[in-house]
């Protein structure tokens, strides 16, 4: 658009140049150059002034566009088990999760993140302070780029839901069998009892 606009200009300039020289525009011929000089100067410099403005229009507009975009500092959760969907990309505040790596809490702009759940209870703060506490008995926990946050476990309950008085004796009795097997799967099935016990009975508090 730019050249279109200077080979217009300068095709004009040319025409006014011709009429200068045939004497046909008023002006006397020793002042010829001086006006042919001119009035090139100024046109450009009123295309270049016309340019640059429209530049910073489109610097301002690409502003504006950026301020009104979101700015980032939320994080939308989504989490779902086989029996029940709990969040369904819901803006919350905090997240903490439990891995095999390590507990850790999630908040808006977290580092890109992929773990493994283990049982545990995954506790959520949502925008207004209120806390939900949810049991998963396995899964994974992924961390995205633009702070969004799936957890998805393959048995999820609330805390409430879960009596913890029976939680407390599956607790007792796999300890009891821990001590006692010397069969690998026994030994197996009741750490995870013993450990998903543990996380209802204790961490659930």
């Amino acid at each position: 658009m730019f050249q279109r606009r200077y080979l217009a200009t300068m095709l004009r300039t040319v025409i006014c140049q011709k009429k200068l020289v045939l004497g046909s525009c008023g002006v006397p011929k020793d002042r010829i150059c001086n006006y042919i000089f001119w009035t090139k100067r100024n046109t450009l410099s009123k295309m270049a002034f016309r340019g640059v403005l429209r530049m910073g229009v489109r610097k301002l507009q690409v502003r504006n566009f950026a301020d009104a975009a979101p700015k980032g500092d939320e994080m939308a959760l989504t989490f779902a088990a086989g029996n029940k969907v709990f969040y369904d990309k819901q803006v919350v505040r905090q997240i903490d999760v439990p891995s095999f790596s390590g507990a850790f809490g999630i908040l808006p702009k977290h580092v890109p993140t992929l773990a493994v759940l283990r049982p545990g209870v995954v506790t959520v703060v949502e925008n207004d302070g209120k806390q939900s506490k949810i049991f998963v008995s396995s899964g994974t926990v992924t961390v995205n780029d633009d702070s969004s946050v799936q957890v998805l476990a393959e048995e999820a309950h609330p805390l409430e839901n879960i009596d913890r008085s029976a939680a407390q004796e599956a607790l007792s009795k796999a300890q009891s069998e821990l001590s006692s097997a010397s069969n690998e799967k026994v030994i197996y099935k009741s750490l995870v009892v013993e450990c998903t016990t543990t996380s209802i009975v204790f961490l659930g508090t």
